[in-house]
């Protein structure tokens, strides 16, 4: 069965969903930042099936999220790591991370903490931040047209503003 395609859409988030909106490849990714460099490692930490791990470590190689690295000193045992762009994920995981430990969190509460290196604090929401450095919401911010932005998506953007803002004016 052939997987649909977001690449035609005009759309930021559906592009990015492209390369890793796929479960698995997020969770790739998650045990990355926790470590796993090993194709048996992911494949008992996650449960997945040897093809479809294949698959998904093929895909994020070929899109330079993830690149292949020799294990210790010998180049004939491949890991797979992080690529810089792969990296720039981490807020990402992060947001989602934040989400679920508020919305989706079993009974005992998160599983994990996140705390930064240097002084050891929890590390603060995600999201997008004010020049002030407060996280803002969905109706905190107006959305306004970029430089790729289609007649369609204008339109879009302005019917959005004025129901969200009450407002359609820049």
């Amino acid at each position: 069965m052939q997987r649909k395609t977001f690449d035609g859409m005009n759309c930021s988030i559906a592009r990015a969903l492209d390369q890793v909106g796929e479960w698995w490849s997020l969770l790739i990714i998650r045990e990355c930042t926790l470590g796993t460099t090993r194709f048996d490692e992911f494949q008992d930490r996650l449960g997945i099936a040897r093809n479809i791990l294949t698959s998904r470590l093929k895909r994020l190689t070929e899109l330079g999220i993830l690149e292949k690295s020799a294990l210790g000193d010998s180049e004939r045992r491949q890991g797979y790591r992080l690529t810089p762009k792969g990296e720039e994920l981490f807020p990402v995981l992060m947001a989602l991370l934040q989400w679920g430990d508020k919305w989706a969190a079993g009974d005992g509460g998160p599983s994990v903490r996140f705390v930064e290196r240097g002084s050891d604090q929890p590390l603060g929401p995600a999201g997008p931040l004010s020049a002030d450095g407060r996280v803002l919401g969905f109706r905190d911010v107006r959305m306004a047209p970029g430089p790729g932005a289609t007649d369609a998506t204008r339109d879009r953007i302005k019917a959005r503003n004025l129901a969200v803002l009450g407002s359609s004016d820049p």
